[in-house]
């Protein structure tokens, strides 16, 4: 007699958001201090190539904790938010609302965090507004202008998407996942929080080492 063996949930891949202009600075930056920095340590003297060091030391966690680290990471279960000295997981159950203001932020528990992937651009948002006041006015005025009726179709599906800023679209989408799985089995427990001391223990002791050097010369 053959045993039935439960099947369990199909996993799905984590979404990603980040900040890809965020990204591109941060290597950027990455690539002037590695050339700044190894430029000292190999050239200067003296005190010279220890500062450089200390520079590196204190400045790439920084550099990396501000650009490249800050994404968020959502499935049907949880939002792990990663910000530069922070880990936030918050299961659905647990958060209360994702909004964007003057800058994107999920409420939870109480407490609020915000998303450093996801900036918030004013401008951005302007434009998409006068974009959607625009395709308003055009449709009030000509709703039937074409005699194509897939062309009719494609205009009437336009006119139900609004135009939406990026981080407002990232908003809307992460507070449908978190309204549509908060009753999930696995989508329960409370908010965890985490420091990255793999950031700040390296930026730390590069700001100490750089303090005693430049007091010591």
């Amino acid at each position: 007699m053959s045993s039935q063996q439960p099947t369990d949930e199909p996993v799905y891949a984590d979404r990603v958001y980040r900040s890809s202009m965020g990204f591109v600075s941060g290597v950027l930056l990455l690539a002037l201090t590695v050339w700044l920095c190894g430029d000292a340590m190999l050239r200067g003297s003296g005190n010279t190539p220890w500062i450089g060091l200390a520079v590196a030391l204190c400045v790439v966690p920084l550099i990396v904790a501000f650009t490249i680290r800050p994404a968020v990471f959502a499935n049907e279960d949880r939002m792990r938010v990663r910000n530069p000295f922070r880990i936030i997981e918050l299961p659905w159950a647990a958060v209360d609302a994702v909004r964007a203001g003057y800058s994107a932020e999920v409420l939870a528990e109480g407490s609020k965090y915000q998303l450093w992937s996801v900036p918030v651009s004013l401008r951005e948002r302007k434009k998409a507004n006068r974009q959607q006041m625009r395709r308003n006015a055009i449709d009030r005025r000509d709703p039937g202008s074409s005699g194509d009726p897939t062309a009719r179709g494609r205009a009437s599906a336009s006119a139900t998407e609004p135009m939406r800023a990026n981080a407002d679209r990232i908003v809307d989408e992460l507070q449908g996942l978190a309204e549509v799985n908060a009753a999930r089995p696995g989508a329960q427990g409370g908010v965890r929080v985490r420091w990255s001391y793999e950031i700040i223990a390296p930026a730390v002791i590069g700001a100490l080492l750089l303090i005693v050097l430049i007091a010591t010369r």
